[in-house]
């Protein structure tokens, strides 16, 4: 039997390694959101992506591994949808922030990433490596976006020039996590304005009226 596709030409095996990943990829995004993280196996995850099982643990050590990376690429899905190319800088601090905060409560409400978020939170509780892994590629990124829309409105006068810009957005981005994590209360758009109305009453530069 020849090896050859219908167009004569030789199967790509990148591009059906790619295929295959990300088949994985989007069947561990939708177990873990049917079933939880606890029953979430390598055995669902491969019958539901056509794989074998082994064809995963070539790439993956773990579930919490695949979910990783299913999360990464999640993520980026969801800035090419969304066209962003940064944080945004309209020269309108509070507003880009609230814009930005309030996409943060939209996707925490959404099933499609609470799910895988709220797993591999939990994960990486308790897995050391799984959770410096989380937080170098997933979290760390995101908070220097933060950090650099900050700076930047350190630079035009707009911030108390000694701010503690990492700070600054952990008490922002922490009492918003603490609220999705422990259901505390309902989280919504009105929550992440306030949240940056009193953060930056605190770092704001008062000028003079």
């Amino acid at each position: 039997m020849s090896s050859k596709t219908t167009d004569g030409k030789a199967p790509d095996p990148a591009r059906r390694n790619d295929r295959s990943r990300r088949a994985i990829l989007d069947a561990a995004l939708a177990l873990v959101g049917e079933v939880g993280y606890n029953k979430l196996t390598i055995e669902a995850i491969a019958a539901r992506a056509g794989v074998g099982k082994q064809t995963i643990y070539r790439w993956w050590p773990s579930k919490a591994a695949v979910l990783l990376d299913a999360s990464l690429a999640l993520a980026g899905d969801a800035e090419r949808e969304g066209g962003w190319t940064g944080f945004p800088d309209t020269g309108d601090l509070a507003a880009d922030l609230k814009l930005v905060l309030r996409a943060t409560v939209d996707e925490f409400n959404d099933e499609k990433y609470e799910a895988p978020a709220r797993a591999l939170t939990a994960a990486g509780a308790t897995d050391p490596e799984l959770g410096a892994r989380f937080t170098e590629q997933l979290l760390e990124p995101q908070l220097a976006l933060y950090e650099a829309r900050l700076r930047a409105a350190r630079e035009a006068g707009q911030l108390v020039e000694d701010v503690d810009l990492r700070l600054t957005v952990e008490m922002l981005l922490g009492p918003l996590t603490y609220r999705w994590l422990l259901r505390t209360a309902p989280l919504t758009h009105a929550y992440a304005d306030a949240l940056v109305d009193r953060v930056l009453g605190g770092v704001a530069k008062v000028t003079a009226g």
